[in-house]
């Protein structure tokens, strides 16, 4: 594991102290368990961009058709219950 070293403004150091001796654990521990869940937040909510880019691309959307014409003549021509 890296070390890094960063500055915080006081009021959010302070948070943090409080919340690590609240839920007894290391301030480093709840630094990563933090940065982690923000940065899974970050990639979702691009990823979830990325697709309403896409939903307005007609080159896509053709794509997507054709892919699922493509799937639906694969699949067997019995009903479902």
């Amino acid at each position: 594991m890296a070390t890094f070293t960063s500055s915080l403004p006081q009021n959010l150091l302070n948070m943090l102290e409080d919340k690590a001796k609240q839920l007894s654990v290391p301030k480093n521990k709840l630094i990563e368990r933090a940065l982690s869940l923000y940065l899974d937040q970050l990639n979702r909510a691009e990823y979830a961009r990325s697709y309403k880019l896409m939903a307005d691309d007609a080159d896509i959307l053709a794509i997507a058709e054709e892919g699922m014409t493509e799937y639906m003549s694969q699949l067997p021509n019995e009903k479902l219950p």
